[in-house]
This record gives structure tokens, C-alpha cells and sequence, in this order.
């Protein structure tokens, strides 16, 4: 595998695993896995914890000036990785039903995933050294001009990206907040 885009192929041999584990449990149980026994908690729980690990972890090693641990390459694999396993599983949790404040989610959850898509795809257009630094030396005036619109165009994109990310995060909590509230607190 190149080591571009090994994140991409890795994510989806464990997305491709856990749809097997998934299609095996639908078989035996005869139903989809609803999302309030065990199996549909497992994958919203593991799927959402992979989100958090996206949403905080490598955002804490880019800021950081303190925390040098891991290379920011190494750092983005992981966060593309987890971008996409962890809102695979929670999909998978939904149980293919969309309504109230979980179909919100998951609609947020889709919106983000593809934005993702669309800002891998513009960080890739600036070329980078195997640490992730950018490389500028030895580039023609057109390939620095390409790169600048490539740089606005991806600090565009996170002020569309990371808002959404909040949005989504905010009604994760209030969903699993009130998840467990109706399940647990009132019986």
C-alpha cells in the first residue's frame, strides 16, 4: 500500500469487517440491530467514542505547543482513520431510521463525513514532505500561485468544516444525554 491513502484502505477493510459482523448479526437475530440493545449500544458507543478521538485528538497534537508527540502525518492518517470508521458505526447504530434529533445526527454525521472528503482532497493539493510540512523550494511561479488558492480554498473550508463539527457534537450529547435519560432514568 502507498503510503498515501493507507488511512483510506485501512478504513475500509474495518468498515468492511464490521458490515460483515453486522449482516452476521441480521442474519441470526432475523432483524436489524435496533440501537437500543446491545449490539446497536456497542456500535453507536465504540462509533462515537472514535468520533471524539477524531474530533479532539488531532486537533490537540496540531495546537499543542507542548505535546510533540507523533508526527502530524501520522496524526492526520489517525484522523481520517477514525473520521471514517467511527460515523461508520454509527450509522450502522441508527437502526436506517432518521427521525427526531438521531436522524439529525446522522444527517450531520454524513454532512461531516463527506466535508472531510472534500478537505483531504484540497490538503492534498498542496505538496507536502513525508513529516506533512509543506514544501515550497524548487516550485515554478504558477505551482506557488496553485498553492496559495489551495491554502484559501482550505481555510474556507474549515470555517465551513469545523462549525458543522460543533453543530454535530452538540446534538451527539444532547442525543446521548437524553438516550439516557429515557432509558435508564425513567424505569
Amino acid at each position: 500500500m502507498p503510503p498515501r491513502g493507507r488511512e483510506l484502505w485501512l478504513a475500509l477493510v474495518a468498515c468492511v469487517c464490521i458490515a460483515a459482523l453486522y449482516v452476521t448479526v441480521t442474519a441470526r437475530t432475523h432483524e436489524i440491530p435496533p440501537a437500543s440493545e446491545l449490539f446497536g449500544h456497542t456500535l453507536g458507543i465504540v462509533g462515537f467514542v472514535m468520533m471524539i478521538m477524531t474530533e479532539t485528538l488531532y486537533s490537540l497534537r496540531k495546537r499543542s505547543r507542548l505535546a510533540r508527540w507523533g508526527r502530524m502525518a501520522s496524526w492526520l492518517q489517525f484522523h481520517i482513520f477514525t473520521g471514517i470508521v467511527g460515523p461508520f458505526m454509527v450509522l450502522l447504530h441508527s437502526s436506517w431510521k432518521f427521525n427526531g434529533l438521531a436522524g439529525a445526527v446522522t444527517l450531520l454525521t454524513v454532512v461531516i463525513v463527506f466535508s472531510g472528503f472534500v478537505g483531504r482532497y484540497i490538503y492534498t493539493r498542496i505538496p507536502r514532505s513525508l513529516d506533512g510540512n509543506e514544501l515550497e523550494t524548487s516550485l515554478s511561479e504558477a505551482q506557488k500561485v496553485a498553492i496559495g488558492n489551495a491554502r484559501r480554498l482550505l481555510a474556507l473550508w474549515h470555517t465551513i468544516h469545523i462549525p458543522i463539527g460543533m453543530a454535530l457534537f452538540t446534538a451527539a450529547f444532547i442525543h446521548v444525554a437524553a438516550a439516557l435519560y429515557y432509558a435508564t432514568l425513567l424505569h
